[in-house]
């Protein structure tokens, strides 16, 4: 296996006199900014090795994984560097609240805000892709009192009964021509067949994957 410091171009990257450089962690389906952080040599080189966000503690000056105590780890996607070089961006899927305080984003409080009808909107996809999140953490920790739970512990023939009776709901709503009714059934449909596709261990990448290499130019 080869060393990833040697796939790190150090030379762009610019630290300052303590040996840090500041970190912006964000979400990489939302698009979503998470926290702040800084990190040294040693913290980039444990997150390339591992695929987990490393961080560097100023305040206890150690180096820290985040989630190594709240399981709330964040699996890194990419790394970027601005165009300086004096800071990165770990684009990550967070397993959980990024924030001690328990919410999803440390930024949780507005200073300031434009018109919201100014605001950009989330990418529909990235939608998909927060369910298709939420979906398996409930698989994983089976909180009592959830639907998804329910169907997960009911198993693989109540969710295709569920995603048979979804499928007739959207086409009955078509039937009625009625777009609003259709917007929520094929919502639903969605929904239950992202629990079929967590079920049956296949992610939502992997069937968008095979819808592309259906229209590739041939």
């Amino acid at each position: 296996m080869s060393d990833p410091q040697l796939s790190i171009p150090w030379e762009a990257l610019r630290f300052d006199e303590r040996g840090l450089i500041p970190v912006i962690v964000q979400d990489v389906a939302s698009g979503d900014v998470l926290m702040f952080a800084f990190a040294n040599r040693d913290a980039l080189v444990k997150t390339v090795q591992t695929g987990e966000a490393h961080f560097y503690s100023r305040s206890r000056q150690a180096l820290w994984r985040k989630g190594a105590t709240s399981g709330n780890v964040q699996r890194v996607a990419r790394i970027r560097y601005d165009c300086d070089g004096d800071c990165l961006l770990y684009e990550v899927e967070p397993q959980g609240p990024a924030c001690h305080e328990g919410t999803p984003s440390c930024f949780s409080g507005t200073l300031w805000a434009a018109d919201a009808s100014d605001a950009p909107a989330r990418p529909p996809l990235a939608v998909l892709t927060l369910l298709e999140r939420v979906v398996a953490q409930r698989d994983r920790e089976r909180p009592e009192g959830s639907y998804t739970t329910y169907l997960f512990e009911k198993g693989l023939d109540k969710i295709l009964k569920k995603v048979g009776e979804e499928a007739s709901e959207v086409i009955i709503a078509a039937k009625n021509a009625s777009a609003c009714e259709l917007r929520y059934e094929a919502a639903d449909l969605l929904y239950h067949l992202l629990v079929l596709l967590r079920a049956a261990r296949i992610s939502l990448a992997a069937v968008l994957e095979e819808l592309a290499e259906r229209h590739k130019p041939s």
